[in-house]
């Protein structure tokens, strides 16, 4: 069966529909970043200038600048590392996770290994299935969609010299764990292991999907490669001055707090989903959503529709298939509405 590695959780969508289908937060935005995003209009008639913008993502990673390489949007970052490295010899994806790296590296003519991770192992990262010679790595962390948070050392324990390793971990700043007063688990700040490329989005948290912002941390001898393969002024000046607003103080222990909310948004969603009948709920979730399994998800994701929610379908992530639904965590009273609809349309069914 041919897998439709385009398909995202946003076709899902319509009007009218509540939105359980994108991982991207619903709130207004603070003012520390809508005055900086209005202001930047004024500045429109001038080409972006990315420099203090990197300086404050470096500056929020303890990175050098040039380990820094901002995109327009984290996806963007997938097509620059596969147009800069056709000479990797054997790429592998490690799935399920989001299908943008595996359509990157195919459309620049790659061929493409992937590595399953399995249910009954809670999707959790298994190093030991990575081909030793595999020169060019990406992994998700957490993992999109099965929301499964590995351990940091089990994926730094990939990196070794020769090998580009790719952390996605755009729902890094999603992630929480009491007593830990960072996010848990991110590379982010690594700078000592060999080929280490992770990649970061400000969409999830901060609802700028539409500005396409996001960025990458690595190397510096390798950025100049990547950065050869970005159209010119690839970042626009609003997505910068949002750049620079996402990566200060204030905004980092914003993301704190938010991330605290939603893993309470997340466990009584999860807690509610353990008590429908016949489904599943993959791995141990720890991000913005969460991947379940359910006897003919597909027919009942289109009878969802009909009673007014967008839900992801999960045939389109290798290694799940059509009784796979992915949910995004809302509110605990849009959660036990859709909760409610969803055990109604069971009971319906023969």
């Amino acid at each position: 069966m041919t897998i439709d590695l385009g398909h995202h959780g946003d076709t899902e969508v319509a009007a009218g529909l509540i939105d359980l289908a994108v991982n991207v937060r619903h709130a207004p935005r603070p003012a520390w970043l809508a005055e900086p995003l209005l202001a930047s209009l004024n500045d429109l008639a001038a080409y972006p200038d990315a420099t203090a913008a990197t300086a404050a993502v470096a500056g929020r990673h303890g990175r050098d600048p040039a380990e820094v390489l901002l995109t327009a949007g984290a996806a963007q970052a997938f097509v620059l590392l596969a147009q800069a490295l056709r000479g990797a010899r054997r790429p592998v994806v490690v799935h399920p996770q989001f299908t943008e790296p595996e359509a990157a590296l195919r459309n620049a003519g790659h061929h493409v290994e992937r590595v399953l991770l399995r249910e009954e192992d809670g999707f959790r990262l298994d190093a030991a299935l990575v081909p030793a010679d595999a020169d060019l790595v990406f992994v998700g962390n957490p993992t999109n969609p099965t929301s499964v948070l590995h351990p940091a050392a089990g994926i730094a324990a990939l990196a070794r010299p020769g090998r580009v390793l790719v952390v996605d971990e755009a729902f890094s700043d999603t992630t929480h764990r009491e007593g830990v007063p960072g996010e848990p688990e991110s590379l982010a700040g690594r700078r000592d292991l060999p080929g280490l490329v992770v990649l970061r989005s400000l969409t999830k948290t901060w609802g700028l999907a539409g500005l396409r912002i996001g960025y990458l941390l690595g190397p510096a001898q390798l950025l100049p490669r990547l950065a050869a393969a970005q159209p010119l002024w690839a970042v626009s000046t609003p997505a910068l001055a949002a750049a620079t607003a996402c990566a200060s103080p204030v905004a980092v222990a914003a993301e704190r707090e938010i991330a605290a909310r939603l893993a309470a948004d997340r466990v009584h969603l999860v807690d509610r989903l353990r008590h429908v009948p016949k489904l599943t709920v993959a791995g141990d979730p720890a991000s913005a959503f969460v991947a379940v399994r359910l006897p003919g998800a597909d027919k009942i994701r289109l009878e969802l529709r009909e009673r007014g929610y967008a839900v992801r379908r999960g045939d389109t992530f290798p290694g799940l298939g059509p009784d796979w639904l992915r949910l995004a965590v809302r509110d605990t009273a849009t959660t036990d509405a859709f909760v409610d609809v969803l055990t109604a349309v069971l009971k319906e069914r023969p």
